[in-house]
């Protein structure tokens, strides 16, 4: 299968890929967040074609996305007013909320789940073909399962060429983590199943009567995930990372001690950390080695191109790759649990 990269211009192109979804086909579309892998969401075929393209799990649920709040009451048994309180607040974003499913949603799109996640992208690319294919489009990220997540359409030609007939091209997504996660089921109460950009301030904020929990746990190997990325590794490099914690002076040191430990090993390894942090141990690392993220402490800066970082010494002689964390609140929050996730939990706190 050739596989097309497009940059839609006219509503024929749109109308194009709508075609392919409601085809049955595979479509990989930009989002604010991350690129996703679409396919109709009320097709369980083309469904499964998704996770046959991904190498995904099939007890991993899909999210569907809508190009406006009335399809959520489409896709959804019941939409509790906590629930559309938080879609009226941040969607179009990069919020899922999680809901009793309809009984037309497919259970492969749920993960044999009683519940589905939906979401409204911030992203006019996305909700245009969704308006064109006429379905909520179900999509989890367009990469191989495991890999990091794509957040340009070169990054989706990587792993998806061959895979799928066409890929959107939107240019590189603004946000560049998955969509905050957030279950709605309970009476009451609210639980954070994945962190992202609207952060649990922002959440407890909005609603400020309501419990707002965080699941920081990975789901048990006999159970079924709630959502996506609660059980199975995600966003790993090719190559082992190890990621340090800790105020900036601190985290230099230990980075240079263990670079220097590393390279005397006759190792080479690669350092993933801030414009300071690399400022400081120019004269140990080979620029050609380095990524730099933005300001200490700048999130958002962080977050737009973490998964480009993680990727972006696959194809290089690095046998191991450093990485400078941030603090776990806001959107620290999302980049931590990347991080953790990415590295098989090697943190190290200094």
């Amino acid at each position: 299968m050739d596989t097309e990269i497009l940059r839609p211009t006219a509503p024929a192109d749109f109308e194009r890929a709508a075609g392919l979804i409601r085809s049955g086909a595979l479509v990989a579309f930009p989002t604010e967040t991350v690129y996703g892998l679409g396919a109709n969401g009320l097709d369980a075929a083309a469904c499964t074609r998704i996770y046959e393209a991904k190498g995904r799990p099939s007890d991993n649920p899909l999210i569907l996305h809508i190009a406006d709040l009335t399809m959520a009451y489409e896709i959804a048994s019941d939409v509790p007013p906590i629930a559309a309180h938080l879609l009226t607040a941040f969607a179009p974003g990069p919020l899922t909320v999680i809901l009793p499913k309809a009984a037309h949603i497919p259970d492969i799109v749920t993960g044999g789940l009683a519940t589905v996640g939906v979401r409204c992208p911030d992203n006019i690319i996305a909700r245009h073909l969704i308006r064109a294919a006429g379905v909520p489009i179900a999509a989890p990220s367009a990469n191989t399962s495991g890999r990091p997540s794509p957040t340009t359409a070169a990054m989706v030609y990587e792993d998806m060429a061959g895979r799928i007939p066409l890929i959107l091209d939107g240019g590189s997504c603004r946000l560049g983590v998955e969509s905050t996660i957030v279950d709605c089921t309970e009476e009451g109460a609210l639980t954070i199943l994945r962190p992202g950009a609207v952060t649990r301030e922002m959440i407890a904020m909005e609603l400020p009567h309501v419990i707002v929990r965080m699941d920081n746990a990975l789901t048990a190997e006999d159970e079924a995930p709630r959502a996506p990325g609660m059980k199975y590794t995600h966003y790993a490099p090719r190559a082992p990372l190890t990621v340090y914690v800790g105020a900036g002076a601190a985290v230099e040191n230990a980075l240079r001690d263990e670079v220097l430990r590393r390279r005397a090993a006759g190792e080479s390894p690669a350092l993933i950390a801030s414009n300071e942090t690399l400022t400081a141990l120019r004269a140990i690392v080979p620029a050609e080695h380095t990524y730099h993220c933005g300001a200490r402490g700048n999130h958002s800066a962080f977050a737009a191109c973490l998964y480009d970082a993680l990727r972006r010494f696959d194809d290089l002689p690095v046998t191991s790759l450093l990485a400078e964390g941030t603090g776990a609140v806001g959107l620290g929050l999302a980049i931590m649990n990347r991080l953790r996730k990415a590295s098989g939990g090697d943190i190290i706190y200094v």
